[in-house]
């Protein structure tokens, strides 16, 4: 007689089918035919030869629907409509605005199953995740985001909504990323204009009919179907103020150039490699299950999936033969039963593209490992595949697979870990396994991305930003930094139309007992020293009325990778504490108001500037301003659903490139290196091209306060060519620039492209530097800053 266990371990689930019938009908009802949602009504393509394309079950490769393929002129009618109707949409007012939200919340819940089914068959993914995952959460945002349009006139009054926006999704989570892009849109007022994937348009039609039926005015909400061709023209409309975009990486790319210019707002969430973290203390059964909900949810098919698994070396074959236990238990097949765990890949191209590096792993020497058992013969599948014996520079270690492969290495020490960890060019997410919360919470901030989990594994919450760092793209999606994405402060509006030239007044040149009486080179400033330039070269600068003053450091490319490994090497200012960082700040203001006569003469000399005293009173007041906030600009505690916290800690970008203003040449310059030196930021100054001495003088006045060596380096040079320089530089972080040359902040944002910096740049306009909205405030605090969420559970 066979033993309990015996009959336990050959007991299986029996089929829990889920019924199509009600989306069936749903695609009856339209004629399996669907036109585009534009100015709140279906519509064919425009043109006498409309185009379709089909869209397809992956599971079965059976034909679901015919979407229409919009044409150029389609997006202008959507971009039009979506004009036309933005200033009703902002005049309905926060309450009217979260009313609609409200509603398309609730539609959402009341047709909660016909949504999962028909996500369902138009992606692949098993019905628990759409069921349990997707449609809660997506009906989350827009609840959440009512909330917050209920409240724009109060927590957001001194921003507007951008205008119109652009949206464009992928196909591995088509109903919750419209969600996570359309709901903060709305509550901020703006219309929109959205794009659906390709393979996956069908849940994003189903939402056009609950908009009709929520209220959402005609115009609000444009839906265009199409493949990269729709997309593409969304991107290059001038119609669009905003443009947020999730997908790859090297699209991703594409769009930073194709914008680059033309003032759009731009948000980025792109690729990930993110790393799977188990240390010999953690729960090794819990965080096994933790990594199947990592890598193997929705096929791996996440761009922040768990696919680089790290495990401590001495319980790494332990942990390995867990892992392979676990994956043989994993069942494949129809996504539409209810017992499966791994569905279908969205389309043969992908599962060609996963096989294609699973077999150069292979003949690479790596080990491939997969379960036993049988995928269906119709359809795109793949069983989940562990790698072991990848070196850390193999393609399967380093590029995206975006599929259930797995990637398995080990490591020694912590150290090793976080070495590991942030050896990708991409910073989405990561995990962190241990018992010992001081050992979670000290690898965590070490780690680059934009979200790290402990102890758990893809959690989200409308109330907790979601965003990457590096490639992984940047701007964020969710909680309050997330509708910062689709504002605009209206200081903004305030600027004037170019850089304003100071009036000029009679200049009393400097007296015998002024120190800047003296002929001399101004050197550059780097690693807390003079230098004098890679290339030898200087250049004359002459004051107001034409003559001499000195001569300044003609810096060039090599001068500009000295300062940038120089910051690279003050590493120790980011770890330094926000009360240590706003001491120093304040040391730098006691310094330089004990030399304002002298830097007031050196301001008139350069400028003619009428009032130069006033300049330089307002540069001291500004270093005091960003001093305050070095240590009051705090994270937030966010508490979602799951039973835990979210900490959004504001971590310093890393190095960031400055090109300061010609005009008030102290004030200007300031005003945009202390907030980010106040935030633990490395900064590469390049100050005012035509009056460069006020940041040069300043060397003296830095050295004697306690600011370490490399934090801030200056090179004087050329804008356009130390800006270029910057901007191509794989190892710095972010520029700014704010010269008021339209084609040189345009060409930053081209060639910060490659390593996809952020940038912030002012085109053509200028700036008030001596107001404190236009020049001061959290808009200026958020460039110097990036948030990185930590999800951490806690009685569980």
């Amino acid at each position: 007689m066979p033993t309990i266990k015996e009959i336990l371990q050959t007991m299986d689930y029996g089929p829990a089918p889920e019924s199509t019938k009600e989306a069936q009908a749903w695609l009856d009802a339209h004629g399996r035919r669907f036109g585009l949602f534009v100015d709140g009504a279906w519509t064919d393509a425009e043109g006498d030869d409309i185009a379709t394309f089909g869209s397809f079950n992956p599971a079965d490769g059976s034909e679901l629907a015919q979407v229409t393929q919009a044409s150029q002129a389609d997006v202008d009618r959507a971009v039009d409509a979506a004009r036309r109707a933005q200033p009703g949409w902002v005049a309905l007012g926060g309450h009217g605005r979260a009313k609609v939200l409200y509603s398309l919340a609730r539609l959402l819940q009341k047709h909660a199953r016909l949504f999962a089914v028909l996500e369902t068959l138009d992606n692949g993914k098993t019905i628990r995740e759409t069921r349990d995952a997707d449609l809660p959460l997506a009906a989350r945002h827009f609840y959440h985001h009512a909330g917050w349009a209920q409240l724009q006139s109060e927590e957001f009054a001194d921003y507007r909504a951008v205008g119109v926006v652009g949206q464009i999704v992928p196909w591995n989570f088509p109903l919750l990323m419209l969600a996570w892009k359309i709901a903060p849109a709305l509550a901020a007022g703006n219309t929109i204009v959205f794009k659906p994937a390709e393979y996956t348009s069908l849940t994003a039609l189903l939402f056009a009919e609950i908009c009709q039926q929520a209220g959402v005015p005609a115009g609000v909400v444009n839906i265009v179907t199409g493949d990269g061709r729709v997309g593409e023209a969304i991107v290059n409309h001038p119609g669009i103020d905003k443009l947020a975009f999730t997908g790859s990486t090297e699209v991703g790319r594409i769009i930073r150039k194709a914008t680059a210019g033309t003032g759009k707002k731009l948000s980025l969430e792109l690729g990930g490699k993110s790393p799977f973290i188990v240390f010999d203390d953690a729960d090794l059964d819990a965080a096994v299950e933790g990594l199947v909900d990592s890598i193997w949810f929705n096929q791996g098919q996440v761009c922040c999936a768990g696919s680089r698994l790290l495990v401590q070396e001495s319980v790494y074959p332990r942990f390995i033969d867990k892992v392979k236990a676990r994956m043989q238990n994993l069942r494949v097949g129809s996504p539409l039963d209810k017992s499966n765990d791994i569905g279908a890949l969205v389309d043969p191209v992908q599962q060609q593209r996963i096989h294609g590096l699973v077999e150069a792993a292979r003949a690479e020497g790596c080990e491939i490992w997969q379960p036993q058992g049988e995928t269906p013969v119709a359809g795109s599948w793949y069983l989940p595949t562990l790698i072991t014996g990848a070196s850390t520079s193999a393609t399967v270690s380093q590029t995206e697979i975006f599929g259930p492969v797995l990637v398995a290495s080990s490591f020694r020490t912590p150290g090793e870990a976080v070495q590991l960890a942030n050896n990708t060019v991409y910073g989405l997410a990561a995990c962190v396994w241990s018992e010992s919360i001081s050992l979670a919470l000290d690898v965590a901030p070490q780690i680059k991305a934009g979200v790290v989990w402990i102890n758990t594994a893809n959690q989200f919450d409308a109330a907790c930003g979601f965003g990457g760092y590096k490639e992984s793209g940047f701007g964020r999606e969710g909680g309050k930094e997330g509708m910062t994405e689709y504002l605009v402060p209206l200081a903004e509006d305030a600027r004037p139309a170019a850089p304003v030239v100071a009036e000029k007044g009679k200049v009393k040149l400097a007296g015998g007992d002024s120190p800047f009486t003296i002929d001399r080179t101004a050197k550059l400033y780097i690693g807390g020293k003079q230098a004098r330039p890679d290339g030898a070269y200087s250049r004359a600068i002459h004051g107001a009325g034409g003559e001499f003053l000195a001569d300044v450091g003609e810096g060039n490319r090599k001068d500009i990778r000295n300062a940038v490994e120089a910051a690279h090497k003050a590493s120790g200012w980011a770890k330094a504490t926000a009360h240590n960082r706003a001491q120093v700040l304040y040391y730098i203001a006691e310094n330089l108001a004990i030399r304002a006569d002298e830097f007031t003469a050196r301001i008139a000399a350069q400028t003619g500037a009428k009032d130069a005293a006033r300049e330089v009173q307002a540069s001291i007041e500004r270093l005091f301003y960003w001093a305050a906030w070095a240590d009051k600009y705090d994270g937030l505690a966010h508490q979602p659903p799951m039973h835990g916290i979210t900490v959004a800690l504001n971590e310093p970008v890393g190095v960031i490139g400055i090109v300061c203003p010609n005009e008030n040449p102290l004030l200007g310059f300031i005003s945009l290196v202390a907030p980010a030196l106040a935030l633990g930021n490395r900064v590469v100054a390049v100050p005012s091209e035509a009056h460069p001495l006020s940041s040069t003088d300043l060397y003296q006045v830095l050295d004697t306060s306690d600011l370490p060596g490399g934090a801030l380096n200056i090179v004087t040079g050329s804008h356009d060519e130390l800006a270029r320089t910057l901007a191509s530089h794989f190892d710095v972080d972010a520029v700014w620039r704010h010269d008021g040359s339209a084609e040189g902040c345009a060409e930053v944002e081209r060639l910060s492209a490659e390593s996809l910096k952020r940038t912030w740049t002012g085109g053509a306009k200028g700036r008030d530097w001596f107001d404190a909205k236009q020049a001061g405030g959290r808009t200026v605090l958020q460039h110097a800053s990036q948030v990185k969420n930590v999800w951490i559970p806690y009685g569980v």
